[in-house]
């Protein structure tokens, strides 16, 4: 292990200083390159210099609001070059931002209000904005050009343990819930580099999500800045089949996106092993890999395809990369310096702390000494205290390790199915039924047909296949157990998805 995740953190320790000026980058190396179009024409090019100036004056101009440290900014702004600089603007001046997608309803962006209890609000018009209210500054578009246009401050002298930010996640209560981030995240993202991106100086990233996502956020801009790499973004619509000439265009080295849309891409546009020659590889995470994609797009490309496993409590912590050999069907394997175990399922071990032997299945966990994790559900200490045992953070996934340390991911735990009394795992049925030829995509839930509940496959086929409902049960006959198998196939055009991408199962069960 070249680099530890448990590094004793400097202090002062700021996320936005560990970012922007850690790798040492000269201040003419390019650090954010914004491209627009179907072609991926460059319109925006800043400088390591450039951008830590932008930051700094950012920060001068919170600072000018007096805030204490730590107070909360809610950001509703766009997928441009303001939100980073918005974003990393509040960190270096000790603020806390919240950044939410522009496409959230009102209604959902005045409970992250009320929950967060926001000083400022900073909007550019791309999203709806909370109503008016006492003790609540907004800064409109013509504000943030005044904060972009102040004096620059020195980064705040934050302490790694503080307040960095807040994402807000679906909570199971039908109501947002705050991640909060402490500044050391940074130093949590460190074993990513040998583990699964292999990141260097000389990279450029194109990541394909939107700025207010975790994802995009870590893989799309700190970790690119944390090493002196270049971060690439783009404006307006990207469909599918336009990402081999944006790869092309851009010079991306590494690219980032969800299954779905390397999917999506494999459907609709033309790849072939020559083109978009300098990506060394793909990164996806934010929903399971399937084998079969994992294997088409590698043939596809002749490029390799990396995946990892997270969550916005503590961003990626398993995968596979160059120094991880991909085994297909798995996200890899933990991170080097993490502590990752799989837990007995509550109640069914004398010792629910004792990790389980290879092979077993039960709840993946890790270890609360890593830096990554948050600090917790923010204003709400019951639920941070029910997501640790002992000594152990729960994730609520389900998983199994194998004899040579590979994670078999085996779904949330709030997503398992009841089947004759046992209980069965969506993935563990996906899985086998996305090897099926004819199959592109697939969900599997319990859906209520009547009064009672059937585990239901939710099937979108590949172009020219027929919808053969019987072929599947034979299939599946062939690949699980009587008690697995699906007893319903519903064909549909597509699944239903979050704006990040991934798969929403509750919407499949009616």
């Amino acid at each position: 292990m070249t680099e530890t995740v448990n590094q004793a953190a400097p202090h002062p320790f700021n996320l936005a200083r560990f970012c922007l000026t850690g790798a040492g980058a000269a201040a003419d190396k390019p650090a954010l390159l914004v491209a627009e179009g179907p072609k991926g024409r460059i319109i925006e090019r800043w400088s390591y210099g450039e951008l830590r100036e932008a930051v700094l004056r950012v920060a001068g101009g919170f600072a000018g609001y007096g805030l204490p440290r730590g107070s909360r900014v809610l950001l509703r702004v766009g997928n441009t070059s303001q939100f980073p600089l918005m974003f990393f603007g509040a960190i270096a001046a000790g603020l806390a931002p919240i950044p939410t997608s522009t496409m959230l309803t009102a209604h959902e962006v005045e409970m992250i209000l009320d929950d967060s209890g926001a000083g400022l609000v900073v909007g550019d018009g791309s999203g709806v904005m909370p109503a008016p209210r006492a003790g609540v500054g907004v800064i409109d578009a013509a504000g943030m050009d005044r904060l972009g246009a102040a004096s620059a401050v020195d980064f705040a002298d934050t302490g790694a343990d503080d307040l960095a930010f807040l994402v807000f996640t679906s909570g199971t209560s039908g109501r947002p819930k705050g991640v909060a981030h402490a500044q050391r995240v940074g130093l949590g993202r460190i074993p990513m580099r040998a583990g699964w991106h292999d990141l260097k100086g000389d990279d450029l990233l194109f990541h394909a999500g939107a700025f207010n996502w975790t994802y995009t956020l870590g893989v799309g801009l700190m970790d690119p800045w944390a090493v002196g790499a270049t971060s690439i973004v783009h404006l307006g619509d990207r469909p599918p089949g336009a990402w081999p000439d944006l790869l092309e265009e851009t010079g991306a080295t590494q690219f980032a996106a969800v299954p779905g849309l390397y999917r999506r891409i494999l459907k609709y546009a033309d790849i072939t092993p020559g083109r978009f020659p300098a990506l060394r590889h793909g990164l996806t995470a934010g929903e399971a890999l399937k084998a079969a994609l994992h294997g088409e797009w590698v043939a596809a490309t002749g490029r390799p395809l990396y995946e990892a496993l997270g969550m916005s409590e503590i961003s990626t912590y398993v995968s596979s990369g160059p120094a991880v050999p991909t085994r297909p069907g798995s996200p890899g394997k933990p991170q080097a310096g993490r502590r990752v175990v799989v837990l007995p399922p509550e109640g069914e071990a004398p010792d629910a702390q004792r990790p389980m032997p290879a092979g077993d299945t039960g709840v993946l966990a890790v270890h609360r000494s890593d830096p990554g994790l948050m600090l917790g559900y923010w204003g709400l200490p019951d639920e941070t205290a029910a997501a640790m045992r002992g000594e152990w953070f729960l994730t609520g996934d389900l998983a199994r390790f194998d004899a040579d340390g590979y994670l078999w991911y085996e779904g949330r735990a709030d997503d398992q199915m009841n089947a004759f009394g046992y209980r069965v795992a969506p993935e563990e049925v996906e899985r086998a039924l996305a090897a099926h030829p004819d199959v592109a995509e697939v969900a599997v839930a319990e859906a209520q047909s009547g009064d009672v509940s059937l585990v239901t496959a939710f099937v979108v086929l590949q172009a020219g296949a027929e919808a053969d409902a019987a072929a599947l049960e034979a299939y599946a006959a062939e690949h699980l157990a009587e008690y697995k198998r699906p007893r319903s196939y519903v064909f549909i055009e597509e699944l239903p998805r979050t704006g990040s991408g991934k798969v929403m199962r509750r919407a499949l069960r009616g």
